[in-house]
């Protein structure tokens, strides 16, 4: 199993914002915005042209993650509670990780920005490219046959069919 990485911070919110501020920055990237709400934090910038928004989730504190204890399934004390703030605490130090590898990797050109933050662009219509992607990517739309030289491929819309 692969240990998590700064599950134990203590470094504050406030400071990891800070320094995704300064990174974002570093790389002249135009902050846009800032939000959060009990279920997300969000952050956009503009590079390249494009609106990149980085959505990350915030764990629930209803979850009995952090309402029971893992061992004997009891409610956690006041003390014990503090998991939740704890969570936060490591995916909001966790975030600039995140984004400074992809932003590594554009530096060094092993990808395109377009390419590493694909998922992240906002597209004209305000969603997100992995909004429109992911809802597609089922094994019913990806059916893979066989093309004439024995290859898998995808099939082309006119020749796709559907059993039912």
């Amino acid at each position: 199993m692969i240990r998590r990485w700064a599950t134990d911070t203590s470094v504050s919110v406030a400071k990891s914002q800070a320094e995704l501020e300064v990174l974002l920055d570093r790389n002249d990237a135009e902050p846009v915005m800032l939000g959060s709400s009990s279920i997300e934090v969000v952050i956009g910038w503009l590079m390249r042209k494009r609106k990149i928004i980085f959505r990350m989730m915030l764990p629930n504190p209803k979850s009995d993650e952090f309402k029971r204890t893992p061992t004997r399934n009891k409610v956690r004390t006041r003390q014990q509670a503090h998991a939740w703030k704890q969570a936060c605490r490591f995916r909001h130090h966790a975030r600039p990780l995140c984004i400074t590898a992809k932003l590594e990797v554009v530096a060094v050109r092993i990808m395109r920005s377009e390419e590493e933050f694909l998922e992240h662009i906002q597209m004209p219509d305000g969603r997100l490219v992995a909004d429109n992607v992911i809802p597609n990517m089922t094994l019913d739309n990806w059916i893979m046959s066989p093309d004439s030289s024995g290859r898998y491929c995808h099939p082309s819309p006119a020749t796709h069919r559907k059993d039912k």
